[in-house]
């Protein structure tokens, strides 16, 4: 089977300045693929390299980005923007500030849906609205009517993984998608992806710092450390009998916070 996604020998630096530096990796359709690592690591850079959101001074200087054998890279960012959305969705770390502050929730949501498909505005309403509920916005018609700065930061985190999944895209790029919702929110964010996979085949690319969310998510780990790639493989040999010094003190340290944790 043809991956989904090839990161070939990628290098990736702002100004000049390397920031990821020889990464490799590829996703298949339906795989889950969580990305470890302390905060500068690379790995939010990874995901908005794929999809064309590195910013000015940002560039992939070496190495190839494929899906479905096509090269990201050297794509026209007219063309890449037809796959963002309904093949290659986002929910960014902080949802709030990627949204509109002037413009409703549902406004935006209709805006993004309709960009791609012929729907009415009642239809995308309502598959938001369900979608919404099954994440835990029950109010989700007030949620809809309202402006991002009348909801909270859980609430927008929501809203945002609520546009991205809308589309069902066969590519997922989810960066700290939990790290403003509380536990039991966490928990149906993290069970709508795993149902996203199963009924629609959706690949993702998680992005987190936690490794409790990676190890029950992920069919492989990618560890990385000052833009390096550390370790990469199945998630149960990464996580638990890794061989590799940097990962065995990663999770060394996150046994040791658990432990403290529970005193």
């Amino acid at each position: 089977m043809e991956p989904l996604l090839q990161v070939e020998h990628v290098t990736i630096c702002y100004n000049g300045k390397p920031v990821v530096q020889d990464i490799s990796f590829e996703l298949q359709p339906g795989e889950i693929l969580g990305v470890v690592g302390e905060s500068g690591s690379g790995k939010s850079t990874i995901i908005k390299a794929i999809m064309g959101l590195l910013g000015g001074g940002g560039m992939v200087t070496r190495g190839d980005i494929y899906y479905k054998g096509q090269n990201v890279v050297d794509m026209p960012s007219k063309e890449l923007r037809r796959l963002l959305g309904p093949e290659i969705g986002m929910v960014f770390q902080d949802c709030k500030s990627a949204l509109c502050p002037i413009r409703t929730v549902g406004a935006q949501i209709y805006e993004a849906v309709s960009e791609h498909e012929n729907i009415t505005k009642e239809d995308a309403y309502g598959r938001a609205g369900a979608l919404m509920k099954k994440i835990g916005l029950d109010d989700h018609q007030r949620v809809l009517e309202s402006y991002p700065f009348e909801l909270s930061g859980g609430m927008n985190q929501r809203v945002g993984i609520c546009m991205a999944m809308l589309m069902k895209p066969e590519l997922l790029l989810v960066d700290e998608p939990t790290s403003a919702l509380d536990v039991t929110v966490q928990r149906r964010v993290m069970e709508e992806m795993k149902l996203m996979r199963g009924e629609y085949g959706t690949a993702i690319i998680l992005v987190t710092h936690n490794i409790g969310v990676v190890g029950a998510m992920a069919d492989k780990v990618l560890v990385l450390h000052n833009g390096s790639m550390m370790d990469y493989g199945p998630t149960d040999r990464v996580l638990n009998h890794s061989e590799n010094e940097y990962t065995k003190k990663l999770m060394g340290s996150v046994l040791r916070l658990r432990r403290a944790g529970n005193v």
